[in-house]
């Protein structure tokens, strides 16, 4: 009995439709990023574990998918190793390379090697899958897509600015409402300074963050829990109760704050992009989130967030502000900012609002029924005709029944149908139908593609 035939866990075939809608958001995204002047690049899906190993922190580590070298790869490897089942020592003696993680440590290596071909500040965007050898759930895979952008080379806060017009349009034109939630590493630095638990800042973010759904004596009880000192917890009371809009957010944090140099340059950069934003037309919420606290190891200034307000889902976009990603691979001091959209959670959203139009599964656009012989040499000229005019176009291979083509037509989301039988041919016209309507008219060829460009 043949094998039964499956895919690993966390990965996943796309069907046709699924591949429409999928190239629907990727040319979204990717005639937004071309708008604002980014250019497209590509890394190789496996690099080098030296170039992965250590960029994201020992967790990561553990989630690399690395590659087994080829040829006899144990013959280098003693009885004594192998019999130590040391999988950390063994693995980095059997592979050399592996599957990316990310798209941001590729990218750091890329501006290093090829630093004398690019010109600074370099703006780029990247849209490829990668790999995580993680616990599939919903809306987390193993295999998946990034599409990044960034502007590498440049301190200046137009390009946050930037990233926040980019994040709005690209959500407009996918029809999504979603809130951006912003935050400056540099002010969180600032509150861990200001009450001496710069370790904690993680357990103290995540606590804040529960607010809503706990209240103000439930988030002090769990900082309690967290072994953060009591004086501590009253300096943070202003914090964990700010209200109101962005800018009187700023100006109590600006009070609370104070004697931090780093948070008050935090605020300084928060306060300047909310005024760039005053300047241009963004449609989506903007919100500064204290409780935002991503990649704290990572980024350096800004943190942006995004999340769908009508659809139950984690963040769909992020990114931030980091001053030494390309340090790592020994040319330091160069800062960027940049973000990441989900495509998979972005089409898990967008399926479950139901908000896929028509165009995102649009294939081909007119099948031509074949009757025969006769009628394939009638409907080949035709066919070529319609092709050349930019209507994707095909006819039936076989000339079966009319009810298995039709069959064919709407299973396939085909649109309209030309059929052409004995007195379509005497007429030298054509009979359009519309499969949605069910309405049909006999055209020439010309009127038939003149209604397609309507």
């Amino acid at each position: 009995m043949a094998q039964k035939p499956s895919i690993p866990k966390g990965t996943r075939d796309f069907t046709p439709t699924e591949m429409n809608r999928r190239n629907y958001i990727f040319d979204t995204i990717k005639a937004v990023f071309r708008k604002y002047g980014y250019s497209p690049i590509e890394t190789p899906a496996m690099e080098n574990l030296s170039t992965l190993l250590g960029k994201y922190g020992e967790e990561g580590d553990k989630l690399l998918f690395k590659i087994l070298n080829s040829g006899d790869y144990l013959s280098k490897i003693s009885d004594e190793e192998l019999a130590g089942k040391d999988s950390n020592q063994l693995s980095t003696r059997i592979s050399e390379k592996g599957l990316r993680y990310d798209l941001t440590v590729p990218f750091a290596r890329f501006v290093v090697q090829h630093r004398n071909q690019l010109t600074f500040p370099f703006k780029r965007f990247q849209i490829q899958n990668v790999w995580r050898a993680d616990r599939p759930q919903k809306g987390r895979y193993r295999e998946f897509f990034q599409c990044d952008v960034d502007v590498i080379g440049s301190n200046s806060l137009l390009n946050e600015l930037e990233l926040v017009q980019i994040i709005d349009e690209v959500f407009s034109l996918l029809s999504l409402k979603v809130v951006t939630k912003i935050n400056n590493r540099k002010i969180l630095s600032g509150i861990a300074e200001i009450i001496g638990q710069a370790e904690k800042i993680v357990d103290i973010t995540v606590a804040i963050d529960k607010l809503e759904k706990i209240g103000l004596e439930g988030v002090n009880k769990e900082l309690t829990e967290k072994e953060i000192p009591k004086e501590a917890i009253d300096k943070l009371q202003p914090i964990i109760k700010l209200a109101g809009n962005n800018t009187e957010k700023l100006a109590t944090l600006k009070e609370v704050i104070a004697d931090s140099e780093i948070g008050l340059k935090g605020i300084a950069e928060m306060e300047q992009i909310f005024k760039y934003l005053q300047q241009v037309d963004v449609a989506c919420e903007v919100e500064l989130d204290l409780t935002l606290a991503r990649g704290l190891n990572y980024y350096t200034g800004a943190i942006f967030e995004v999340k769908s307000k009508d659809a139950e889902m984690g963040s769909i976009c992020g990114g931030g502000r980091y001053d030494d990603l390309t340090g790592i691979f020994g040319m330091p001091d160069v800062s960027g900012v940049g973000i990441s959209f989900g495509a998979d959670r972005i089409y898990d959203v967008i399926e479950q609002l139901k908000l896929f139009p028509e165009k995102a599964i649009a294939g081909t656009q007119l099948l031509f029924v074949n009757f025969g012989e006769k009628e394939e040499a009638y409907c080949l000229p035709l066919l070529e005709k319609v092709r050349k005019a930019g209507i994707s176009s095909e006819i039936y291979p076989d000339s079966a029944k009319m009810k298995k083509q039709m069959g064919y037509a709407d299973s396939n989301h085909i649109p309209f149908v030309a059929i052409a039988g004995a007195s379509e041919m005497e007429a030298g016209k054509i009979t359009l139908k519309n499969m949605e309507s069910g309405e049909q008219e006999m055209v020439v060829v010309e009127e038939m593609i003149e209604k397609f460009s309507r």
